[in-house]
C-alpha cells in the first residue's frame, strides 16, 4: 500500500529513508565479499544472488549522484574559491578516517609493514586494475567516487545546457581514459594495468561508472524542477524494488558458473549500466514520494544510525580492520554485528568529529563570496 504525497510533506521521512537505504547496500556488499564462505552450504539460486550483491556499489553510486546533484546543483561553479571550498568539503567526508585506518595499516608489521604509499594516500592506486585492491581493499570505489565530487559541478553546469552535451562529456571522459591506457600498452605494455582492461575500465572506475551516478542526477533534476513526470509515475518504491531484483537476478543468470559475475558477459554488462541504475533511481523516487512500510522502516532510527555508520561499515568489514578482528575473534554471523558496533564507534567519536572539525576550520580559512 502506497499513497503519494508532496515532497514538502516528506520532509521528515525523505532523506532519512535515503540515510537507511545506505545500511542495506553496506549490508549486500558485506555478503558479496563474504559469499566464498557458504559455496558448501547455501542453495546455487541463493549463491547466484549473493555473487551479484556488489550492486551494493551500485545503489551507492546513484544516491550519491542524487544527493551531490540535489545538494549542490550550480553552487561550486559561482567562483573558483567556492569550487573550492566544495571539493576540500566533500574530501574532509571520505578522506579522514580512510586515511586513518589506512595509516594502521601500513604501521602494522603484520600487514602493511611500514610500506607507505602515495598511490593509497591520494586514492591514485584506484586507477590500476593491478593495485587498485592495494591497502584498503574496497577503496577503489573512493576513486570512484572522488573523480565524481571533482567533476560533478561542471557536469551539473552541461546538465543545465542539455543532458546530451552530459552524455558527451562523459563517453568523452572514457575516451581520455581507454587512449592514456592504450597508449601506455604501447610504450611498455603498461605493467601497472593503468586504464587497462576494458573490463576493468567499465566497471573499476568513473567513467565506466558514469551512468550510476548519471541516474541519480537525472533524479536529482526531475524533482528540483517538480517535474510531473516523476510525480505521477504509480507505485514508484514497488516497481522500483521489483526492478532492482529482477535485473539482479536477470545479471546473475548470465554467470557461466559461481565463481564469476553476470557482468563479464555483454548483456550482463547492458543491464548493470541500462535497468539497474534506472531501477534504483525509481526506488529512491519512491522512497521520497510515497509513504510507505519501506519508507518508515529505513527511516527508524536504528536504520539512520546504521546508515550514518555505513561508510566506516564499509571502510572495516574487510581488510585490515576485519581481519584484526578476526584474530580476535570470528562470530558464525562472520562478525557482522561485531563489525557493525565497531562501526558505529567510528561513526560517533572519529568520523563525525574529524568532519565537523574540518569543515570548521574551512569555514574559517576560505571566504565566503
Amino acid at each position: 500500500m502506497t499513497s503519494s504525497a508532496p515532497l514538502v510533506n516528506n520532509q521528515k521521512y525523505r532523506f532519512q529513508a535515503l540515510t537507511g537505504i545506505r545500511c542495506v547496500a553496506v549490508c549486500m556488499v558485506f555478503i558479496y565479499h563474504n559469499r566464498k564462505y557458504w559455496y558448501g552450504w547455501l542453495h546455487p539460486e541463493i549463491m547466484r544472488v549473493a555473487n551479484e550483491c556488489h550492486i551494493g556499489v551500485t545503489l551507492f553510486f546513484v544516491l550519491s549522484g542524487f544527493l551531490i546533484a540535489y545538494t549542490y546543483q550550480d553552487k561550486p561553479m559561482r567562483s573558483a574559491s567556492s569550487y573550492w571550498r566544495y571539493c576540500l568539503i566533500r574530501c574532509a567526508r571520505i578522506l579522514p578516517l580512510y586515511w586513518l585506518i589506512l595509516t594502521a595499516y601500513y604501521l602494522d608489521k603484520r600487514y602493511g609493514n611500514f610500506h607507505f604509499s602515495a598511490l593509497t594516500y591520494t586514492l591514485a592506486h584506484g586507477f590500476s586494475d593491478l593495485h587498485n585492491l592495494d591497502g584498503i581493499n574496497q577503496a577503489w570505489s573512493l576513486t570512484v567516487e572522488l573523480n565524481f565530487y571533482l567533476l560533478a559541478p561542471f557536469l551539473f553546469f552541461l546538465q543545465q545546457k542539455h543532458l546530451v552535451w552530459v552524455i558527451l562529456a562523459l563517453a568523452g571522459l572514457y575516451g581520455v581514459y581507454w587512449t592514456i591506457g592504450s597508449i601506455w600498452f604501447s610504450i611498455n605494455h603498461n605493467p601497472q594495468r593503468y586504464f587497462k582492461p576494458t573490463q576493468f575500465l567499465l566497471m573499476g572506475t568513473f567513467p565506466g561508472r558514469a551512468t550510476d551516478f548519471l541516474a541519480g542526477m537525472f533524479l536529482a533534476k526531475l524533482i528540483r524542477e517538480q517535474s510531473n513526470w516523476v510525480v505521477k509515475i504509480p507505485y514508484k518504491t514497488f516497481i522500483g524494488v521489483i526492478g532492482l531484483l529482477l535485473t539482479l537476478y536477470s545479471i546473475g543468470l548470465m554467470q557461466i558458473d559461481t565463481y564469476h559475475h553476470g557482468y563479464d558477459q555483454p548483456m550482463g554488462m547492458v543491464l548493470s549500466k541500462t535497468l539497474l541504475p534506472l531501477s534504483i533511481a525509481l526506488l529512491l523516487a519512491g522512497l521520497i514520494f510515497e509513504s510507505t512500510l519501506l519508507q518508515r522502516v529505513l527511516s527508524s532510527k536504528l536504520l539512520v544510525l546504521l546508515g550514518n555508520a555505513s561508510f566506516a561499515f564499509y571502510l572495516i568489514h574487510i581488510s585490515y580492520i576485519n581481519l584484526c578482528l578476526k584474530t580476535w575473534v570470528l562470530l558464525p554471523d562472520r562478525n557482522f554485528v561485531l563489525l557493525w558496533l565497531i562501526a558505529i564507534f567510528l561513526y560517533k567519536f572519529i568520523e563525525t568529529p574529524l568532519y565537523n572539525f574540518c569543515r570548521k576550520r574551512l569555514q574559517m580559512s576560505t571566504p565566503h563570496k
